[in-house]
């Protein structure tokens, strides 16, 4: 059964004592950040999961990156980043796939810049902690793209999350060929959120509805580079399904092998 894995600030007041995660960008975690935050180091994250050396696959890796962070695999996880979303369900994707309780903070930052009322329930960091990574426990699985490629058509629905130029194939980004998977169905992102909030899981459930997604679908999501597609992956679980995997890699992975169809609108 799918849980909610977005947390309002206000819920924190109740919650069980829990780990801080701050996904922002160094700088701006130096300026200003709540005193138990633990910085993710979200850009060598990002790097691990494209390396074929430090990909998903490498368990010993990720358990190292995650206990790194203080995390026991016991106490909830709440993570944070800039407001965007993107880079906290990115942290989410990956804390969720390797066995974590993970939450992410509705809002972020901007919910969080000024209120210090909840702030003394996180956990203090005092270093790494024994984590024991259970790859594939979390609420969304994982797919790669041989698996991906021999499941379209089946009974799947893939969920593009990237914007309708990059699904016309208009806008290429770093890849050489442009346009979307076949029967993908386009759900940009920003579609997604209400400024710096995702949307109320009704809200979400009339989007992926309207965008031609039923009770019950088996969901892949993607987007160019892992981010959205985490979001997606978050923005699907919300709105009630349970049967929900992230194509992590995405579109880029996707591209680069020319046995790979891609559709173009014209």
């Amino acid at each position: 059964m799918s849980y909610d894995p977005v947390i309002e600030l206000s819920a924190l007041l109740t919650f069980d004592p829990f780990r801080l995660l701050d996904a922002r960008a160094p700088v701006a975690f130096n300026a200003n950040h709540p005193p138990s935050a633990v910085p993710v180091p979200i850009e060598a994250w990002e790097l691990a999961a494209r390396a074929d050396e430090t990909s998903f696959e490498n368990v010993d890796y990720w358990e190292e990156a995650i206990s790194a962070l203080g995390i026991d695999g016991k106490a909830a996880v709440v993570v944070y980043d800039d407001g965007r979303m993107t880079e906290a369900a990115r942290v989410w994707f990956i804390l969720q796939y390797f066995g974590v309780k993970a939450f992410i903070l509705n809002g972020g930052w901007p919910a969080i810049d000024g209120s210090d009322n909840w702030s003394g329930l996180a956990l203090p960091f005092d270093g790494p902690a024994p984590f024991a990574a259970r790859p594939g426990s979390g609420s969304v699985g994982l797919v790669d793209r041989q698996l991906l490629k021999a499941e379209l058509g089946a009974n799947i629905r893939v969920f593009d999350a990237r914007t309708p130029a990059e699904f016309a194939g208009d806008d290429l980004r770093r890849n050489a060929r442009g346009g979307h998977l076949p029967g993908a169905r386009l759900l940009p992102h920003s579609i997604l959120l209400a400024s710096s909030r995702l949307k109320p899981a009704r809200e979400l459930r009339a989007l992926l509805t309207t965008a031609g997604f039923q009770p019950g679908d088996h969901i892949v999501t993607h987007c160019d580079g892992g981010g959205r597609a985490a979001l997606a992956a978050v923005a699907a679980a919300r709105a009630g399904y349970d049967d929900v995997r992230a194509y992590y890699l995405s579109f880029a992975d996707w591209a680069k092998d020319e046995s790979c169809s891609i559709v173009k609108t014209d």
